[in-house]
């Protein structure tokens, strides 16, 4: 028997082929609570095509689906706007089973494309701005570099005002209903926000400078179909904003205070800093890393005017768990914080340097060299934490204020 996938219809001539993956729950250093989709659509022209594929072990609901509309040999033209693995993952076998007349891509997503798969067949290169005939219909390309790798781009059906935006506007979110607006929308923000905060964050300039320059062409969008997560056939403004208000990374009086503790002496600490954030008038956000996955941390900071980072030392480093993140935060590039560093120690105490230094490095500005306390805090150190708290709320409405 047939897989039962089948396709799902978006407009007359537009249909969801993709592929829903419940179980996934670490997309590269991602927590994906909720899993995620590869979309893929099928544009019945004149010139049948297929836009992106989706991840290999789903190559058989993708091609299930195509089915339940034509033939997959029928297939014309497939279109390739991002060489990642998961959307691209299929690409040879896909090419394999509908033997295309052309394959299309970027120039930087040739490449890619090639140098992946070591691909003895053409792929053809389409320029920025460069329409493709698809018989009754077309396409118009859009580069859209570094949002986010160098291949990224847009292809747009203007028959039908449809916009195939690739990686951006989307979420990582497995659902049956394929509508962002069959969805929750508290459910569609926090995905959305933690897809932006973790994938395209160090590209904040560039979103602005593309929402800007989408306005210019005065193009007409319907319909935002993305490659992750819901598809948007109503109040597009509300996603467009979202990423406009994400990309300005606008400091806000909320703290994250995020630590991790062997026998809770820096838990203690990060209590005590988070009283005095209070008192001072911020909105402390506590993140203990055992229980507090990178992601959410980078999630929490999107929308934050300050982090403030704790780690005990072990073995005269910092704590494993806290290294990690600062590593991960620090490719995401976050803007417009305040911070700290603080921890206990036992002997040598260099965590608290060394985690003062990661900051440096991302450039948050610090309110001081940090807050070492030798082992277990007490009434006089603990003071000491909630005098940090306070300083750095101060910052915080300081910040807040100028921006």
């Amino acid at each position: 028997m047939d897989r039962p996938f089948k396709a799902i219809k978006v407009t007359d001539n537009v249909y969801w082929v993709g592929a829903i993956d419940w179980g996934i729950r670490d997309f590269h250093g991602y927590l994906t609570e909720r899993g995620t989709t590869y979309n893929a659509f099928l544009v019945m022209a004149d010139k049948i095509t297929l836009i992106d594929t989706v991840k290999p072990p789903f190559l058989s609901e993708l091609l299930a689906r195509i089915s339940s509309v034509v033939d997959p040999k029928e297939i014309d033209y497939v279109v390739s706007n991002h060489a990642e693995m998961d959307h691209s993952g299929s690409l040879v076998d896909v090419i394999d089973v509908v033997q295309p007349e052309k394959v299309f891509a970027s120039s930087m997503g040739s490449k890619a494309l090639k140098e992946h798969f070591h691909l003895d067949r053409e792929i053809v290169a389409v320029k920025n701005g460069e329409s493709l005939s698809l018989g009754n219909l077309s396409l118009t390309f859009l580069e859209t570099r570094m949002l986010h790798w160098p291949d990224n781009m847009f292809s747009y059906l203007p028959e039908e005002k449809l916009l195939f935006s690739q990686d951006a506007f989307g979420m990582h979110l497995a659902t049956s209903e394929r509508f962002a607006d069959e969805i929750d929308e508290s459910i569609l923000e926090y995905e959305g926000e933690k897809y932006y905060a973790n994938i395209l964050l160090p590209f904040s300039a560039l979103v602005t400078k593309l929402l800007d320059k989408v306005g210019e062409l005065g193009i007409e969008i319907d319909i935002i179909a993305c490659d992750h997560g819901p598809i948007w056939r109503k109040d597009l403004d509300k996603i467009i904003g979202w990423y406009s208000k994400w990309a300005q990374q606008k400091p806000t009086n909320k703290a994250v205070v995020v630590f991790d503790t062997m026998w809770f002496s820096t838990a203690k600490m990060a209590e005590a800093i988070a009283e005095g954030l209070l008192a001072g008038g911020a909105q402390p956000k506590i993140m203990p890393l055992k229980s507090s996955h990178r992601s959410n941390v980078a999630t929490e900071i999107l929308e934050a005017g300050a982090v403030v980072v704790g780690s005990p030392t072990l073995n005269n480093n910092m704590y494993p768990t806290v290294a990690d993140l600062l590593v991960y935060l620090k490719g995401l590039k976050p803007k417009n914080l305040v911070g700290a560093a603080f921890g206990s120690y036992g002997w040598s105490g260099e965590a608290v340097g060394q985690v003062r230094g990661m900051l440096e490095e991302m450039k948050i500005d610090l309110v001081d060299e940090g807050l070492r306390i030798k082992f277990v805090p007490d009434g006089d150190s603990l003071s000491k934490c909630f005098d940090l708290g306070l300083r750095v709320a101060e910052k915080i409405k300081a910040l807040c204020e100028s921006a």
